[in-house]
């Protein structure tokens, strides 16, 4: 596919604004739509893309990012019909806070390595005017449980707050694990939930200390898990049988079907 020069992008995203202004006027659903009905929708369509990149299919990648910037420009919309701020103020305040937080390309100091930039990134994001004022500031709260927890972490991590050597983490993460079975065994449930969260909240640690990204390891797991038990599914149903009819090992036996099929 050949690409688009600057002019025709800028065209192209031209046209957008416009049909979206025209929708805001002329279409019963889009005239009604607030930055709160359409919330939860901007959540399932950022989940879309997600799931897009996850699977690496471009066509889907670029129709998601289609949904998304809909949703971006629908919002700057509204903020435009209150008189407080439009497409240009969001684009303008995008385009200065890079070029803050970038001093190495548009100032006068030295970063060599990505990891240069990351060790003074957070300490620039606190000087913006409108910056997070506290290390942990930035975190948002409505993010995914496991996702917060490594921005929690890597956070920490920029003011030094981390293990000297990673290879620490595994006492932390075995002794979690020994005070989670001790509190199952008693029984305690509220307990046992608390320390389950250290145990996850460990091995999350862990996985940021070996540059391992654990969303993407545990949405990789849920997929091939969906692939076998899809599998085992299909299989059994072609046996004209049920799978609440079936015991665990046959179960087991077609279960190590698909994984050897996949290796395969």
């Amino acid at each position: 596919m050949a690409m688009h020069t600057r002019e025709e992008q800028l065209q192209a995203f031209g046209r957008l604004l416009d049909i979206l202004e025209e929708l805001r006027e002329k279409c019963p659903w889009d005239s009604k739509q607030t930055n709160e009905s359409l919330r939860t929708n901007t959540i399932e369509e950022v989940y879309e893309l997600c799931d897009a990149l996850a699977a690496g299919d471009d066509g889907n990648i670029c129709k998601e990012l289609g949904d998304v910037l809909m949703h971006v420009c629908f919002y700057a919309l509204f903020g435009s019909e209150k008189g407080r701020f439009d497409i240009a103020d969001v684009c303008n305040r995008l385009s200065e806070k890079l070029i803050f937080r970038h001093p190495h390309i548009y100032g006068e100091a030295k970063a060599e390595t990505a990891g240069q930039v990351e060790d003074t990134w957070e300490q620039i994001k606190r000087k913006e005017k409108d910056g997070n004022k506290t290390v942990l500031g930035g975190v948002p709260s409505a993010l995914p449980a496991l996702i917060k927890a490594y921005r929690i972490q890597d956070k920490a991590r920029h003011v030094g707050f981390d293990w000297e050597q990673r290879e620490q983490v595994w006492g932390k993460v075995k002794e979690e694990i020994s005070e989670f079975e001790a509190e199952v065994d008693r029984m305690d449930a509220d307990k046992a939930e608390a320390e389950l969260g250290d145990v996850l909240f460990s091995l999350i640690n862990a996985a940021r200390l070996y540059h391992i990204n654990p969303d993407n390891a545990l949405e990789r797991t849920n997929r091939k898990f969906i692939r076998r038990f899809n599998y085992l599914e299909s299989k059994t149903l072609a046996q004209g049988r049920d799978l609440k009819d079936m015991t665990l090992a046959e179960m087991d036996a077609i279960w190590e079907e698909a994984k050897r099929r996949e290796k395969e």
